[in-house]
């Protein structure tokens, strides 16, 4: 039985996937390359640094680490300029967390930076509602790795017992994801999936392994949640 979730954030939580890429192609120009939606969405699932590197080797650019710091930083900064002035959170998402968090324990898995999920967690207020939150600064891979996922487990699970709970299985963890590369990742570490259609179409994620697919997580609720993955 599902005794709790952990989330991927941008894409699931978040609807700032197209702002990222903008803000990457702005910051890119001055180097010279042309960052393309195909070029951004093709490398989901890396963190910045990982992303930074690959786009500029895809375009036979050397770039030193300090470099890639640089860009990254860059692209922060623009981020959140944009999201400070409106939080692009998904229809229905901080309804499904609320409800959610009532029954089940809540976690966030993202290779995004720790600075731009606390951001937005303290702009709209949700930090309480989620007991584990892993980050860019914490995982040293990304997806399709599931060291992610793996160790989002075992933090959640710490977070039950701490409380009274007793341990989990991993068939008690639910990951929701919203591309191939993160139900990859969820299904590697023996997890089940649900994947929500925000990014990539419904049969993309079946194809990556989801168990089953969402069209909005407002339509998920704990008792459905159960349901289906019970």
């Amino acid at each position: 039985m599902i005794k709790a979730v952990l989330m991927d954030w941008n894409g699931v939580v978040i609807d700032d996937e197209q702002v990222q890429c903008e803000a990457y192609r702005e910051v890119m120009k001055p180097y010279g390359i042309d960052l393309t939606d195909e070029d951004y969405y093709a490398r989901m699932g890396m963190n910045d640094r990982v992303f930074v590197r690959s786009v500029f080797e895809a375009a036979g650019k050397e770039i030193s680490e300090d470099e890639i710091d640089s860009v990254a930083g860059a692209k922060t900064a623009r981020w959140r300029e944009s999201v400070q002035q409106s939080v692009p959170l998904f229809e229905g998402v901080e309804n499904f967390i609320k409800k959610t968090a009532t029954e089940l324990d809540l976690g966030i898995v993202s290779m995004a930076k720790r600075e731009e999920i606390e951001l937005v967690l303290d702009l709209t207020g949700l930090g309480p509602y989620f007991s584990v939150v892993l980050t860019a600064e914490d995982i040293h891979t990304y997806k399709p790795d599931p060291t992610c996922y793996r160790e989002g487990f075992r933090q959640i699970d710490l977070a039950r017992v701490a409380k009274g709970g007793l341990p989990m299985v991993h068939e008690d963890c639910l990951v929701i994801e919203d591309s191939p590369a993160g139900v990859k990742a969820g299904k590697a570490a023996d997890l089940p999936v649900l994947g929500v259609a925000n990014t990539v179409s419904a049969d993309e994620l079946r194809a990556a392994g989801a168990d089953a697919v969402a069209k909005r997580l407002d339509d998920w609720m704990p008792e459905s949640l159960r349901r289906v993955f019970n």
